[in-house]
């Protein structure tokens, strides 16, 4: 309805698959601030939380965005969208995780873009359409906090390997 799934069928396939591994990397950012049970405090949590968080930060989040990053090379459309030659909402939700990454992460996300330089591109692509770019700009965002799925704690962040 909105046009941001690709028109072709076997596209739809593949960003359907890409949106669910995006959706895993959300899970595992959540259970870096509640490894142990989702029912408990932070507060009650924070050890086992740093040794998730630093595994997330050095093993995990490299594993997703450098198949990510693979993922826009390998686009036969070009490496300006992760499926297809248009915008789609798989597009966007890379959008919302690098940019909710680099608020709950700034230590880990620092060099970001020289590690994954297509992924940032695509961040700050979408970042700067004019529609997106108003929105973001406006009082209906809500800002990141520590009540979200993407928490900054400072002592779960660290530089990424």
């Amino acid at each position: 309805k909105l046009g941001l799934a690709p028109a072709d069928e076997n596209l739809r396939y593949v960003a359907n698959g890409l949106q669910l591994t995006i959706a895993d990397v959300v899970t595992e950012v959540h259970d870096t601030h509640h490894p142990i049970a989702s029912g408990l405090y932070y507060e009650e949590q924070k050890d086992a939380a740093k040794l998730r968080a630093h595994d997330f930060i050095d093993h995990r989040l490299p594993k997703f965005m450098r198949y990510f990053e693979r993922v826009l090379q390998q686009n036969p459309a070009g490496d300006a969208h992760l499926v297809g030659a248009a915008l789609t909402y798989v597009d966007l939700s890379m959008f919302q995780l690098i940019d909710a990454l680099h608020y709950a992460f700034p230590k880990a996300t620092r060099h970001f873009g020289e590690h994954y330089p297509r992924l940032a591109a695509l961040h700050d692509a979408v970042a700067a359409r004019p529609n997106v770019a108003a929105y973001l700009a406006s009082e209906r965002r809500l800002g990141y906090n520590e009540s979200c799925i993407f928490r900054h704690y400072p002592e779960l962040d660290k530089a990424a390997q």
